[in-house]
């Protein structure tokens, strides 16, 4: 079966079909997502997140959330929590209870305990710095460890004393016994154990040596019953070592491991490193910073989990690498909120507008829907009275040509409500324009006016019922494409400085007073926007984060090509 034929549509789903046909595991799959709890989760994250979790439910399999937490150093619950979140958040349910690497500390001595007893596995005392040494490189092989023939006696006796806490960091380590001269570098008597005296958040000070990771992963995923352990193709390389560990111990399962090309998106960082970086160093407000690729990020920004699992599908599972547009993202989320955000009108540099003809003092109220097209979302009021607002870009003393907005003795139609024409401009002492005196045609609401063409259709608020609202407009965070392509030039270099702007004094129809938090608006003219319940918090005045723009140039790219 090809696949092209497969249940879930690639080379994966193909794989895993040919090991059902053949009765491998009984015909179960079992998947899981192994994050380490040393950074939040990126958009990087979610393509796995989605590929594993999808594995399982095409099969009606389970996937397990195992934390790979070997390294306390580095880990906190606070990550845990937030990935924990965000797994959810994305729609996802894993099966049983979360799991954690150090669940299977004590298990995985006794593993190492049983490559020593069968002369695989040895403890070397050399520095780390002639270790390095020993190990050789690519092109010149790797030399014995002058340690690695100590007696199986000797080894059990100094690894049990070093799980008794008698040696230093750095004294000793648990190395297995495969080939120094291997081609593969991962082969050549790789660490296993190392010791390291830090209170774990899981384990508290049980363990002063804590396993590798390339010893951790098998025998974890072993212990779990995964029958197919997903991993991007950085670990291609590791797979010789992951199938070394589970041939040489007496494992309940033997798990396969298959590698697939990570999400790597322009204009992007992923290294957790690096973006732990930008928060410590304050260039961006936290994990959960919009401007962040992290999954919390896009939920403060307004994404929607619909559009990352959108996304993901159409970047797809392969095994070949690349950079993914940022504007394929961007399309996706756009996408998915034009299909469901409410609409909402709101002025972002606000010019006043005065109907002379308008009786002064009355008003009027004026239904609109809440989406153009999904009757079932209903309506909202907006009020229509004698002061307005509109945006100060729609109005051009000097149009310039096929100018379709607001000019002097021109004609709009305000969106909803009626058509008016520019009668007047006022300006102060400077010389800048202040007030604009329109005359508006009572006859002109929800029909087409006679006698006149309105060149454009513009978005409102009243005067006297807006909403005072601050508005962020999000940008991408970096100014080139590669921003981590040049090992010479720090990446903060290319931090954008356009990243963030902040608009105050903006006006908002009165259906925002109360907004909702669990959808980004279409502001009409304007893009996305999602209110920041934790920004508003700070304000004191209700915040939008713009999600993405109308403007969607990947798709129109896309199908040039």
């Amino acid at each position: 079966m090809s696949a092209e034929e497969s249940k879930a549509g690639h080379f994966i789903a193909a794989i895993i079909d040919e090991d059902r046909r053949e009765g491998k595991h009984g015909g179960n799959v079992v998947t899981r997502f192994p994050p380490e709890p040393n950074g939040y989760l990126h958009i990087g994250h979610a393509k796995s997140i989605c590929l594993n979790f999808g594995i399982a439910e095409s099969y009606n399999g389970e996937c397990t959330l195992r934390f790979d937490d070997t390294n306390p150093a580095k880990e906190s619950q606070e990550y845990i929590d937030a990935i924990k979140e965000d797994v959810s958040w994305l729609g996802y349910e894993w099966a049983g209870p979360v799991r954690y690497a150090s669940d299977y500390f004590e298990r995985l001595y006794e593993y190492a305990i049983e490559l020593i007893e069968q002369g695989k596995a040895y403890v070397c005392s050399l520095p780390a710095t002639e270790a390095a040494e020993y190990r050789g490189s690519l092109t010149r092989p790797g030399r014995n460890s002058p340690y690695r023939d100590r007696t199986v006696a000797e080894n059990l006796d100094l690894f049990k004393r070093m799980r008794a806490g008698e040696f230093a960091e750095g004294k000793h380590a648990l190395r297995a016994r495969i080939d120094m001269a291997a081609p593969n570098m991962n082969l050549r008597d790789p660490i296993l154990y190392r010791i390291r005296y830090q209170t774990h958040h899981q384990t508290g000070d049980n363990w002063c040596i804590y396993p590798m990771y390339d010893f951790t992963h098998p025998l974890s995923d072993a212990a779990e019953g995964v029958t197919h352990s997903l991993c991007t193709l950085e670990f291609e390389d590791h797979r010789p070592l992951y199938d070394w560990v589970l041939d040489n111990v007496t494992p309940p399962c033997r798990p396969r491991q298959i590698e697939f090309a990570r999400l790597n998106l322009n204009y992007t960082i992923t290294s957790k490193r690096k973006l732990l970086r930008l928060v410590d160093e304050g260039y961006v407000d936290g994990w959960n910073d919009p401007r962040m690729p992290t999954i919390s990020g896009l939920r403060r920004r307004g994404v929607t989990p619909a559009a990352i699992r959108d996304f993901c599908e159409m970047v797809g599972i392969n095994k070949v690498g690349g950079i993914v547009d940022m504007g394929m993202l961007e399309h996706a989320i756009r996408d998915d909120l034009n299909q469901h955000a409410p609409r909402a009108m709101c002025v972002m540099d606000p010019i006043k507008v005065v109907l002379v003809n308008y009786p002064e003092g009355d008003s009027q109220q004026l239904t609109l829907p809440v989406h153009p097209q999904d009757p079932e979302q209903g309506t909202r009021e907006v009020t229509w009275s004698r002061e307005l607002y509109i945006d100060r870009e729609d109005f051009a003393e000097v149009p310039p040509g096929k100018w379709k907005r607001l000019a002097p003795n021109s004609a709009v139609r305000l969106r909803g409500g009626y058509v008016m024409t520019c009668v007047d401009v006022i300006k102060n002492a400077k010389g800048d324009v202040v007030e604009l005196h329109c005359e508006y045609d009572p006859e002109t609401l929800g029909v087409n006016p006679t006698g006149y063409k309105p060149k454009g259709v513009l978005h409102w608020v009243a005067a006297d019922t807006a909403v005072d609202v601050e508005v962020r407009l999000y940008d991408r965070m970096f100014n080139s494409e590669n921003p981590d392509g040049d090992k010479n030039v720090d990446f903060i270099e290319h931090l954008n400085p356009e990243s963030l702007r902040i608009l105050t004094g903006c006006k908002a129809e009165p259906s925002l007073v109360q907004p909702r938090a669990d959808m980004a608006y279409q502001f009409e003219r304007e893009g996305y926007f999602f209110y920041d319940k934790e920004a508003t918090e700070t304000q004191g005045l209700p915040v939008f984060n713009r999600t993405v723009t109308l403007r969607d140039s990947w798709s129109k790219i896309s199908q040039k090509n």
